[in-house]
């Protein structure tokens, strides 16, 4: 896993629901944690795309709901900046199930990916439509 050119905004917390966009069985998930938060006594930890979490899914196939999986953000609505100073922005939140080693649980992923995640899981990137 390949660290990121530049510091993502966090546009999201524990408690942030957001759709599952990969053919996994998930469709709606919430995040429970974060993998490698630092931060101040009492202080909510933020993420943005490119991170791991650990969601719960709310909504789905019976055989994933009520369950804990690591997952990678793709896409989010707060906007970032690129290391060109170019400002990025989706319509929507959205993750790929992952499994311990960060290889994706789908076969397939049905909307865009970011960049930053497409460098950092080159695999996630593989099952992809569009990067953007």
């Amino acid at each position: 896993m390949r660290g990121l050119g530049s510091r993502i905004t966090g546009g999201l917390t524990i408690g942030s629901r957001l759709a599952c966009d990969d053919n996994s069985g998930a469709k709606i998930v919430q995040i429970i944690g974060m993998k490698g938060s630092r931060s101040r006594l009492r202080r909510v930890p933020a993420t943005g795309v490119g991170s791991v979490v650990i969601v719960s899914v709310k909504k789905g196939a019976p055989k994933v709901r009520k369950q804990k999986f690591w997952a990678v953000i793709i896409r989010q609505k707060k906007e970032w900046r690129r290391p060109n100073g170019m400002r990025v922005q989706c319509e929507d939140n959205a993750v790929a199930l992952v499994g311990e080693d960060l290889l994706p649980k789908g076969t397939e992923i049905k909307g865009a990916v970011a960049r930053e995640v497409a460098t950092r899981f080159p695999k996630v990137a593989g099952i992809a439509q569009i990067i953007v």
